[in-house]
């Protein structure tokens, strides 16, 4: 299975790395940098930026690229594409494993200068056994001003084989002396035929299941898959989407929002119990703490360090969780907004096309765009850190007013 088979429906952007892929392996056997532009190895450059819609699958072509840039199948010597998924370059990169691939990412709200400073010391060396130092920043539009700056020194000063992939939603969300600086590539949303059809075939998902999920998942591959094979995250999202029937008086619209906020706090606290306390034993058994001992010295700053990251990533749970939630409002009521203008073709959400109906009458356009405007003004709330509860209450309230 080549590492490319998980970029569903990115046709264009797998031909250009493949491409890429190949002028880096050409520029290695002939003894060049990634800066020499001879022959085809202008295909290929040190600093790439992957952008797209939520779960278009950035991260998943930045590891497959990755992974074609470490392949070393013998079928490369006979003209094979790069990535083949079996050698042990793609093998140990995809299992996060390869050494001279640092994949970084964080939990938290943001990537902090110092990790990035790290990173950009790293990327100076050269790379130990691969071909090619790679760095993978999941989530580039996190970094804050200070780790932007530490990163764009990495990028404009390259070093020979070194490589950064960058990954973010949007270009917009990437320093513009950073993005003058990578080659970009945009992935689109793939059609729902193609993630359905990838459900089937490596999910053995039934094809009228697999249908429904892909409609619903709206060009979220990660999305789609859940929604297929999880049956939790498919009565959370049946769960959301009983708001707009539930808000018919204020008791319901208050209700609503704290079931939504509630639901957000428990995958936080469910994270919490099966992450931080793993997190701390391990640190504790790392400066050899014992139970009931004093704590050895240097781990009290340690702990707190832990403690905050841990804070930090409850917090991006709860807005990940409620995130879902609003997109899957959104839908909903984009669907309602088709049904009343008389759209043709396939709703996000098939499935509950009687609801659909039921709220489409009972509303007018106009009243649907503005619960439309009430969803993405709840979004932009939580992003400037208003309390969750008041936020979704405002929201439901002004489900409510239409």
């Amino acid at each position: 299975m080549s590492v490319w088979d998980d970029l569903v429906g990115q046709d264009r952007v797998v031909e250009q790395l493949t491409a890429a892929a190949r002028a880096a392996r050409a520029t290695v056997l002939a003894g060049r940098t990634a800066g020499a532009p001879a022959g085809n190895a202008s295909l290929m450059t040190h600093a790439w930026l992957f952008t797209g819609p939520p779960g278009a699958g950035q991260i998943t072509a930045a590891r497959a690229f990755a992974a074609a840039l470490q392949c070393t199948s013998p079928d490369l010597d006979l003209g094979g594409v790069p990535g083949c998924g079996f050698c042990d370059g793609c093998h140990t990169v995809l299992a996060g494993s390869h050494a001279d691939v640092k994949y970084v990412r964080t939990d938290g709200l943001s990537i902090a200068v110092a990790d990035m400073r790290e990173l950009v010391m790293r990327a100076a060396s050269y790379p130990t056994g691969g071909r090619w130092s790679v760095i993978l920043v999941d989530a580039a539009h996190r970094l804050t001003e200070a780790a932007a700056n530490a990163l764009l020194k990495g990028v404009e000063e390259p070093s020979p084989r070194t490589v950064w992939l960058l990954c973010a939603p949007s270009v917009q969300d990437v320093l513009p002396t950073i993005r003058s600086r990578c080659r970009l590539l945009v992935l689109r949303t793939p059609a729902a035929e193609a993630v359905a059809d990838m459900l089937v075939r490596r999910d053995g998902v039934e094809p009228e299941t697999a249908r429904l999920a892909a409609l619903a998942g709206q060009g979220d591959v990660d999305r789609a898959r859940r929604l297929a094979v999880d049956d939790q995250a498919r009565a959370r999202r049946l769960d959301v989407l009983r708001i707009p029937l539930e808000v018919a008086d204020i008791g319901g619209c208050l209700a609503a929002a704290q079931r939504l906020v509630d639901t957000a706090k428990a995958d936080a606290e469910a994270l919490a119990e099966t992450q931080d306390a793993k997190e701390t034993g391990d640190l504790r058994a790392a400066y050899g703490a014992t139970e009931g001992s004093r704590a050895p010295r240097g781990m009290a700053g340690a702990v707190k360090d832990l403690e905050k990251r841990q804070k930090s990533r409850a917090t991006r749970t709860r807005r990940e969780t409620l995130g879902v939630a609003l997109l899957d409002l959104l839908g909903f009521y984009r669907d309602v907004l088709a049904l009343q203008f008389g759209a043709g073709g396939a709703l996000a959400n098939e499935d509950q096309r009687q609801a659909l109906g039921r709220v489409a009458g009972q509303s007018t356009a106009e009243n649907t765009l503005r619960r439309i405007e009430a969803v993405l003004a709840c979004r932009r709330a939580l992003d400037r850190n208003v309390d969750p509860l008041l936020a979704v209450e405002a929201m439901t309230v002004a489900l409510r007013a239409g």
